[in-house]
């Protein structure tokens, strides 16, 4: 099982939308492994995914410096907070608020959705 939602999660992670968003929720509802440790694998496998994504990302020219500088700069100090607040939050509160989250990114997406499909006819 580790080897399959590894699978998953690294070629949905490759593409850019975000293994975790995959590896976390099947980490914790078919392994049993808590919200903290299933995070902390995420973002731990998320190093080695990044690199090769943004090495073929980098040479197909799709990496836009100027634009990608601020964005890192300013996610750095709240990559922190967040990372240490995680670890004070009682684990059941952040697994309503990681599945509030996908919640509501879902909503958005299919609002996009049907906004694109309006448009379009």
């Amino acid at each position: 099982m580790l080897i399959l939602f590894g699978f998953l999660s690294g070629i949905l992670g490759g593409m850019g939308m975000g293994g975790g968003t995959v590896l976390i929720p099947l980490l914790t509802i078919f392994l049993n492994f808590s919200q903290k440790t299933a995070q902390a694998i995420n973002l731990f496998s998320f190093l080695f995914m990044a690199i090769f994504a943004l090495l073929i990302h980098f040479k197909n020219g799709l990496v836009e410096f100027k634009k990608a500088i601020p964005v890192i700069l300013i996610s750095l100090p709240f990559s922190f907070a967040g990372s240490y607040l995680a670890t004070y939050i009682d684990e059941k509160i952040l697994k309503i608020c990681f599945g509030i989250f996908l919640l509501v990114i879902s909503l958005i997406e299919i609002a996009k959705l049907f906004k694109k499909n309006k448009i379009n006819n």
